[in-house]
């Protein structure tokens, strides 16, 4: 009998010490500064990023001005550029979905795509719209410039032809500058926010709760990877959710060949947030979610997401300029780089997100 007590006393004794053990290894005291973390990525990427993206603004609507005032081929090909360089700078600033662009529905004004023609033709027909109504998110912003610069109709002779002898010629220049218009505005009101209080108010919530400014942040960083990059990009025009591919669904459909360009502007994008850095460049002294992760001693989960986004971006970098004839031809390269990107989901919105000690704090409704 106490041969079975001795026994079962040392068993008890070592299922404590392993338990013991497991808490010790499953434990990191988190003693980073959130608040350093926050001031970097406000001062150093989101601001600027707004600053930039605000100039792209600036010159878009002052080439759709010299282009209303005056359509011809020199003006429409300025404007074109334009609309392609704001574009691609838009891809820097639509994950901080927080503060004033959360609170204007920002990013669903300037970027809903695919575009509801049949709203744009509706509106600039009647001469009479709201664009600050909801109903118009999906007929405003770069895709329907996309569309009125592009796609309205076959050639660039024709496409003159609306904004000069069309009977609705007026009207059509009217769209084009209330849409410029509308842009401009509301990235000014975001970028103002920022400079003038915002930024303070965001560096200084630096807790970990459900609103503070860094759990905000990393969930809207996820979710814009996971959605507007991943699905949105790429999975929705594969046909990842649908029963068959959509390739009218990609990003710039009018003038396609810039779809795998915004992409990896996109992609980038993710990078150097990740990262820590501003379009490549690098801070001496910075704070980065990566650097987040090798504080907590998770530098294996910092260096696989790393290499990770590259591995996609490697795969992205293999497809057609043209999504829209990528689906058509090889839709299974747009699987791939899908896959590719997925795997990164995992690692950001499980693994970091644990190593954070942040909940998510947004619905998974695409099926994945």
């Amino acid at each position: 009998m106490l041969k079975k007590i001795s026994i079962l006393f040392l068993f008890c004794l070592a299922l404590c010490a392993c338990s013991s053990s497991e808490d010790n290894l499953n434990t990191t005291t988190d003693t980073f500064d959130r608040g350093a973390l926050l001031t970097h990525i406000a001062d150093n990427i989101i601001i600027p990023s707004y600053q930039d993206f605000k100039s792209k603004m600036d010159a878009l609507k002052a080439s759709g001005t010299s282009f209303t005032t005056t359509p011809n081929q020199t003006t429409l090909q300025t404007l074109r550029a334009d609309w392609l360089a704001a574009y691609k700078e838009w891809q820097h600033v639509e994950m901080f979905n927080i503060g004033k662009a959360e609170d204007l529905q920002y990013h669903f004004y300037m970027n809903v795509f695919p575009l509801t023609v049949a709203d744009v033709e509706a509106n600039i027909s009647s001469g009479s719209y709201d664009l600050n109504s909801v109903n118009n998110q999906d007929a405003q912003g770069f895709p329907a410039l996309d569309y009125l610069l592009y796609g309205i109709a076959s050639n660039d002779t024709d496409i003159l032809d609306k904004y000069t002898t069309d009977a609705n010629a007026t009207n059509y220049k009217n769209y084009v500058t209330d849409v410029l218009t509308q842009m401009s505005s509301l990235t000014d009101q975001v970028l103002t926010d920022w400079t003038n209080s915002y930024r303070n108010i965001f560096i200084n919530n630096s807790g970990n709760t459900a609103t503070s400014a860094l759990n905000k942040l990393v969930n809207d960083f996820i979710f814009y990877y996971e959605k507007g990059l991943r699905a949105n990009k790429f999975g929705i025009p594969a046909g990842v959710f649908s029963s068959n591919p959509l390739p009218e669904k990609v990003e710039a459909f009018y003038n396609q060949n810039i779809s795998k360009e915004l992409a990896l502007e996109a992609l980038i994008a993710v990078q150097d947030v990740f990262v820590g850095e501003f379009k490549g460049n690098s801070f001496a002294n910075s704070s980065s979610f990566k650097d987040y992760l090798n504080n907590l001693d998770r530098t294996d989960l910092a260096n696989s997401i790393t290499t990770q986004l590259n591995v996609a971006k490697t795969q992205i970098n293999s497809l057609n300029t043209n999504f829209y004839s990528q689906v058509n031809t090889d839709n299974s390269k747009m699987l791939k780089s899908y896959d590719e990107l997925q795997k990164v989901v995992v690692l950001l919105k499980v693994d970091m997100l644990q190593a954070f000690n942040i909940n998510v704090d947004y619905v998974d409704a695409d099926g994945d």
